[in-house]
């Protein structure tokens, strides 16, 4: 098998829809066959909360940061074919701080999820990140080959994008991870009435034409109620523009990213 093709889904900035994303993403590469771990490092645990999984004291990468157990024995089943998560606990907020008392702590993540990477298991690897750019995403940034921007479709976003795109220039010119590109933007809470909605898409996409995702994220109130019911888009309303919408943006990952190979 492949290895693992590793994405996170970081931003600085929270209500962007970054978790919706990570966890819909990551099951509708799961729909298409794709094997993904689903790893949520946020001590809020949303991502592990909407797949329905209850969140277990030890049961995160946390202990494994503490070198206190084994990162393959931390990985749940969904219950849905092909979909894996690595769940996430409100310890994991100790992390922040324990982790910058390291050396090399920004590749500590990386040094974690190492077996998991390296174990055969999983085509793709979500990464979703806590709101903020503290030491649990740029860990998640150094351990990943790609990151995704789930970026609003507001004008404030646009001012986050650049400073994000910024702190991957950095960790190449720290030599921390050479290899992180940006795989791309995906438009989120894409209002159709709005002038504004469009005019941000265009504005990053003039910009960036090479990275934007042709697919675009509506703005839908089935997509944020779908978490409290622990369900993915998919289960909560399968026909829900929403749920295109992911259907949509998985294959176009797939192909830009040969995850099908």
């Amino acid at each position: 098998m492949p290895a693992s093709t590793v994405f996170t889904i970081a931003n600085q900035k929270g209500g962007v829809g970054k978790t919706t994303t990570a966890v819909n993403l990551a099951a509708a590469l799961a729909e298409q066959k794709v094997t993904t771990l689903l790893i949520d490092l946020d001590p809020q645990a949303n991502a592990t909360s909407g797949l329905g999984i209850e969140k277990q004291e030890g049961r995160s990468v946390y202990p494994v940061l503490l070198d206190e157990g084994e990162i393959l024995e931390m990985v749940v089943e969904t219950g849905r074919p092909h979909l894996f998560l690595l769940p996430s606990e409100v310890d994991l907020a100790a992390a922040e701080i324990e982790l910058a008392q390291r050396q090399d702590y920004l590749l500590q993540l990386k040094t974690a999820l190492a077996p998991l990477f390296d174990s055969g298991k999983y085509r793709a690897v979500v990464i979703d990140c806590p709101p903020a750019l503290g030491m649990l995403s740029m860990n998640s940034l150094a351990a990943a080959d790609h990151l995704l921007v789930a970026l609003q479709c507001e004008y404030l976003a646009l001012e986050g994008l650049g400073q994000i795109l910024s702190v991957v220039d950095r960790l190449h010119e720290a030599g921390v991870n050479d290899s992180l590109d940006v795989g791309g933007i995906i438009m989120t809470m894409f209002d159709v009435r709005t002038n504004l909605s469009r005019e941000v898409v265009e504005e990053v996409r003039s910009n960036l034409p090479d990275k934007i995702f042709e697919t675009v994220i509506p703005r839908t109130i089935r997509l944020s109620e779908a978490p409290s019911f622990g369900q993915t888009i998919f289960e909560y309303d399968k026909s829900n523009p929403g749920s295109t919408a992911y259907r949509k943006l998985a294959k176009e990952l797939i192909k830009r990213f040969g995850l099908k190979k």
